[in-house]
């Protein structure tokens, strides 16, 4: 009794086509991806081994593992996180559920938008200016801080987008039985919004264990011989040794430096996935 119409054929066509288009368009952003990963781990596969992650460098770094950038690598980003963290949170939290729209809030605003897109290299030399003056000399605490303060706007920006994301009429169900604002976020908001709140925080932590800049004249050094013993001492850090062994001519064979980026990709991909498994756990337990 129902016929196609000429319009719904065509549509339905449109439909088709477009499919086919989305499609190449991701498979032209995956294929080379996953080309670029297996091309780094077949250039790594001689040096791809525990005791390439577990050992120091030998014979001014032309042998040996990565194990001290490593821990460096840990020091600084974990450092970093505990400072940033909170206080992006903390901030996050008084601009959504607090602060009234005025002046001052969209100035604040304006500058968390603005200090996001800062070049890491300027937050170094900020870094430099600051951070090293107060501890007296490059070393972890001057590292960390200065890469808080480059990923504490996207922190903020992150964390006030999921806390946005929580339904208005859940707060105003919690104020009309009587709970006070902090009840409200303690027991209502935060709850609703630790998935997009935690994807944003793991996914800094992510790029600042991939920044040089922020680094490199604030508490990295070239080389190690031993671990750091706590946060006024210098270390080294992954981004930074690659980049340093990547630029010694041709001194450090080439497996080994494919080696060091194969373990900060693997790094940062463990920290992204670590972020995507968090964020479907508690939007599993969501209950809207």
């Amino acid at each position: 009794m129902f016929t196609e119409t000429a319009v719904a054929r065509k549509n339905k066509a449109v439909d088709r086509a477009m499919g086919h288009i989305f499609r190449l368009m991701t498979l032209a952003i995956v294929i080379p991806l996953i080309g670029i990963l297996a091309y780094l781990v077949i250039q790594a596969s001689p040096v791809l081994d525990i005791e390439f992650l577990t050992t120091f460098p030998r014979n001014n770094m032309k042998e040996g593992g990565i194990y001290p950038a490593i821990v460096g690598t840990f020091w600084m980003v974990t450092v970093s996180l505990l400072l940033s963290a909170p206080v992006g949170i903390l901030a996050a939290i008084y601009l959504n559920e607090y602060a009234t729209e005025n002046w001052f809030t969209r100035i604040v605003n304006l500058a968390v938008v603005n200090l996001a897109g800062v070049p890491s290299i300027v937050h170094a030399l900020f870094g430099v200016g600051a951070f090293v003056l107060i501890t007296g000399r490059p070393c972890i605490l001057a590292a960390s801080m200065t890469l808080g303060i480059m990923t504490l706007p996207v922190i903020i920006a992150s964390t006030k987008q999921a806390l946005a994301a929580v339904p208005m009429p859940f707060r105003e169900a919690c104020w009309n039985v009587g709970a006070t604002r902090w009840q409200t976020i303690r027991t209502i908001v935060l709850p609703n919004s630790i998935s997009g709140i935690l994807t944003g925080v793991i996914l800094q932590v992510s790029r600042a264990a991939g920044e040089t800049a922020p680094i490199l004249f604030t508490g990295a050094v070239f080389f190690r011989r031993e671990l750091p013993h706590g946060l006024y001492d210098q270390s080294m850090a992954l981004s930074m040794h690659l980049f340093s062994i990547a630029t010694q001519g041709g001194q450090v064979p080439e497996a080994i430096q494919y080696g060091t980026a194969v373990a900060l990709v693997g790094l940062v991909l463990a920290v992204n996935l670590t972020s995507i498994l968090l964020r479907i756990y508690f939007r599993s337990r969501k209950k809207w």
